[in-house]
């Protein structure tokens, strides 16, 4: 098996650094588009066979040294009783947003085993599918991304509702992201259980909050989930958009890599908190639009700032973006995997 990924996750000695990218099974692949014309996004996800096709594309196509399966962070809140649609030019929808105590009290902690047996389907087809080729990554997100998404009832530029109850009523908000931290563990604890090598914890909108409300209603919450979490030596992933004002803080909740985004150097990020954890990412996504020539140096800019030593995952600082042309995503692929190795050789 190809184990770059799993070996960089735990710091461990590999000969070069792994890559992969967040929304690798996307849009920018014709083949994803090829057999997302058959079927609608959800159905995908609840269609182990279709999600386990396209989760296995990148590996084949692009050469990424991991997989992650095709999901998405939304099928918490559907799974304890909330209405999800997706709905094309608008993004997804909750319908009947949480905003009442009474609404928080209805929403049930799901079985991952029964609501959302169709992920663990899916990721014991891709196994089956991918063979030992390379490992594969389950996910969930962070439960204030769930929360935000849940009381505003779609995605957001203010954030409006969701940061009205975490101020006016915090007790609320707790509780809500309490329920959620305890269904976001017993799902990656299912996906572990699934045969998934390792988790990532997506907290996309921890960015949005100031760093005091981040540690309170954000990261308190991942900890939570981190250090309750039962695994058998698999990595945990956390990913915090946004929040580099809170990195050492992040570094110390127990997760094995901590995920960064592209607004932060790569040399500061491992200056702070390298030497307790594994750092993933970190270019910026918007360079995949430059010619393969100027990727290659930003690859290698990358790279020169970790410098030498086990303990990076090489990625984007956020998802693939749907209009990169496939031959972009391969060549910043191929330029890890022909500059990493001097930085792991012997002296």
């Amino acid at each position: 098996m190809n184990d770059l990924f799993l070996r960089a996750c735990k710091r461990q000695k590999v000969d070069r650094t792994p890559v992969w990218m967040m929304r690798q099974a996307g849009r920018y692949l014709p083949e994803y588009r090829a057999v997302r014309a058959k079927a609608d996004f959800l159905t995908m996800c609840k269609t182990p066979e279709l999600a386990a096709e396209v989760t296995v594309q990148p590996v084949d196509i692009i050469g990424v040294d991991a997989a992650i399966i095709f999901s998405d962070i939304l099928v918490i809140p559907e799974a304890m009783g909330m209405h999800l649609e997706m709905i094309e030019s608008k993004g997804p929808q909750l319908h009947n947003p949480i905003r009442t105590r009474e609404q928080v009290e209805a929403l049930k902690i799901p079985d991952p085993e029964k609501s959302l047996r169709f992920v663990m389907q899916a990721l014991e087809t891709t196994k089956r599918i991918l063979g030992k080729r390379v490992p594969l990554i389950g996910f969930s997100g962070s439960p204030w991304t769930l929360a935000a998404y849940m009381i505003e009832g779609a995605g957001s530029k203010e954030w409006k509702y969701a940061k009205q109850m975490m101020l006016n009523q915090p007790e609320l908000m707790k509780e809500l992201l309490d329920k959620l931290a305890t269904s976001v563990r017993l799902y990656l604890e299912a996906q572990l259980a699934a045969g998934a090598d390792a988790v990532q914890i997506f907290d996309t909108w921890g960015g949005i909050l100031a760093p005091d409300h981040y540690k309170r209603f954000s990261l308190e919450f991942m900890h939570k989930i981190v250090s309750k979490l039962h695994r058998n030596g698999q990595p945990v992933i956390v990913f915090s958009k946004g929040a580099n004002h809170s990195l050492k803080e992040i570094a110390d909740i127990g997760a094995d890599v901590v995920g960064i985004d592209w607004t932060i150097d790569m040399a500061d990020a491992k200056n702070q908190i390298g030497e307790k954890v594994a750092l993933q990412g970190n270019l910026d996504p918007a360079s995949l639009y430059a010619s393969p020539d100027v990727i290659r140096q930003e690859v290698k800019s990358i790279l020169k700032k970790f410098g030498k030593g086990s303990g990076h995952v090489f990625n984007l600082g956020h998802g693939i973006t749907p209009d990169v042309p496939v031959e972009h995503a391969k060549a910043m692929v191929q330029a890890v995997k022909d500059e990493s190795g001097v930085y792991h050789s012997q002296p």
